[in-house]
């Protein structure tokens, strides 16, 4: 599918890239700021990999990395018509909604072992790299709200259950290395 014999190609140097149907938009595009978000989010996880030791974290998030590459795909690729078909074939790269349903099961099984929040969580801890992916991600869905001509439902849906996932994530993580860092309301007045 991909064959890079040349990283660079000069067809950028005007400030303009091209999309999956043919099409060149500006770098400053928004579609182009959603998928350079999705890029630097799977940078972060991959960063919080390096240190991870929690398996069954690590194996969902090497799952996640790949989709957020079928993701950017998704999102360089514009809806085709009126109707924004969304719909993958073997030419066009789509999240499905087994991909959101895969990480919603992921959700599950992490939280079931967690007591119920009674505070809202610092972003910190042993966790503190997977905080920075998750905020991260919200980004990216932020970005590809934006989108003018719309994203795909199920690439929207996804970004909504990764910092989800990612959150409960940082729960689990932080568990095993004595817990999360609670917010205290008002305690430095």
């Amino acid at each position: 599918m991909v064959r890079l014999n040349r990283i660079y190609t000069r067809t950028g140097d005007a400030g303009t890239t091209g999309l999956v149907d043919g099409s060149r938009v500006s770098k400053s595009d928004a579609r182009m700021q959603a998928i350079g978000d999705v890029d630097e989010a799977n940078s972060t996880i991959g960063v919080a990999l390096a240190t991870l030791t929690h398996e069954a974290v690590r194996a969902e998030l090497a799952l996640v990395q790949n989709d957020l590459f079928d993701l950017g795909a998704d999102l360089a690729t514009p809806g085709r018509g009126a109707d924004e078909d969304f719909a993958p074939s073997e030419m066009v790269l789509r999240i499905v909604p087994a991909q959101v349903e895969r990480l919603e099961r992921a959700i599950d099984t992490l939280n079931e072992h967690l007591e119920p929040l009674r505070s809202f969580i610092l972003p910190g801890g042993a966790a503190a790299h997977l905080h920075v992916a998750r905020a991260t991600v919200r980004r990216a869905e932020r970005s590809a709200v934006a989108i003018t001509h719309g994203a795909n439902p199920q690439a929207l849906k996804y970004l909504n259950r990764l910092s989800d996932f990612l959150f409960v994530a940082c729960r689990v993580v932080n568990q095993s290395a004595g817990g999360d860092v609670l917010w205290v309301a008002g305690a430095n007045r």
